[in-house]
């Protein structure tokens, strides 16, 4: 809204004209989300704790999170706030991809807003029951999908591209729905397993964006996208301007979700950034890219696959816990080195992530 009140007086006042640059007003998502997340983090933190909004610290996982009990939780509810905050002040409103970006964000969102109010109300300790979580996040996921495939804009609706290798497109026909639902669902899932330690999710999700405003940006430049030989998507560059909205909420949230946490984001959080990660993924077709740039995402996920799938058939356990940063944490290892260790290794695959640009 602001973007374009101001940009409309550039014929006016001509050093407006910079707001036409995508860059330069993704600089300023970054800031206004970081500095709306700082100043209302207080407060929101005090409000969930006059509302008894606290974590429940489950019995059977690392002692040492015991001390973590009556932690507010439900921080997400900052982190959507600064997001589109920051997203209506600066993003172009009349770019349909960034309503699908919204919608993706706050439909993910509310899903975990209810999976956590049932919990910490006590109305169901365990949330909303799985079919009904992983229902409600299909039917969001299929009408994303579904819009996105019969978008007449996108020259790729329903292609799969494969990284490293630029004539490797595989028309995926109606079947790239279904796909888009599994990637969607999955990344929204996959960030919700990993959110079980101070910092480490948000953290990863800021390392994610990050890499993922570069692919965004170079795919809806056309002169960038034809000299990296990558797909050029018209309308798609004003993504990064929402990405940059979500790397600001994301370091801003992380003042206050380092260790030793203050607040911690909650289902609400978790879920709606993995679900507008693996929307963006969609959007822009980096679903491969997605699953190499957020691989400690991909790694959680599996080691509770794994650990479910061999106590099921055997008995036996493969890790002390899972997902398996609570099986280093068995291990000895101090929460904070878990963090940053995992840390490292995700920006290790941001930049693995962008090679793929050259490496064509």
């Amino acid at each position: 809204m602001l973007y374009d009140l101001i940009y409309s007086l550039h014929n006016w006042f001509s050093p407006l004209n910079v707001f036409r640059y995508i860059t330069f007003r993704t600089a300023l998502a970054v800031l206004t989300a970081m500095i709306t997340a700082l100043i209302l983090g207080p407060w929101i933190i005090n409000r969930l704790k006059k509302f008894s909004m606290t974590q429940h610290i489950r019995d059977d996982g690392p002692k040492a999170h015991l001390g973590k009990a009556g932690t507010p939780t439900m921080g997400g509810l900052l982190i959507i706030l600064c997001i589109l905050v920051s997203v209506f002040l600066w993003g172009d409103l009349k770019n349909l991809y960034i309503w699908t970006m919204i919608v993706a964000l706050v439909g993910f969102g509310a899903i975990g807003f209810f999976d956590d109010y049932l919990k910490i109300t006590g109305k169901s300790h365990k949330g909303l029951r799985a079919y009904q979580k992983f229902g409600l996040q299909i039917i969001l996921a299929l009408i994303i999908g579904v819009f996105l495939y019969m978008n007449p804009k996108d020259p790729y609706t329903d292609v799969l591209s494969v990284p490293f290798f630029k004539r490797w497109l595989f028309d995926l026909g109606i079947f790239y729905i279904p796909f888009s639902v599994i990637v969607m669902v999955g990344s929204s899932n996959a960030v919700n397993l990993t959110d079980g330690i101070d910092g480490l999710a948000i953290g990863l999700v800021a390392i994610a964006v990050l890499a993922n405003s570069v692919l965004v940006y170079i795919s809806g430049h056309k002169g960038l996208a034809q000299y990296l030989q990558v797909m050029y998507l018209p309308g798609t560059g004003e993504l990064t301007v929402f990405c940059g909205a979500m790397l600001g909420a994301a370091l801003g949230f992380l003042w206050f979700n380092s260790y030793p946490a203050d607040v911690f984001m909650g289902d609400v959080g978790s879920l709606s950034l993995g679900g507008a990660l693996g929307t963006l993924a969609v959007i822009t077709k980096h679903e491969i890219v997605l699953a190499v740039v957020g691989g400690i995402f991909v790694i959680e996920t599996i080691s509770v696959m794994l650990q479910v799938g061999s106590f099921k058939l055997t008995g036996k356990r493969i890790f002390k816990m899972a997902p398996i940063h609570h099986h280093f944490e068995l291990k000895g290892w101090p929460e904070p080195k878990v963090i940053v260790r995992f840390w490292i290794i995700g920006i290790m695959l941001a930049l693995l992530s962008l090679a793929t640009l050259k490496v064509r």
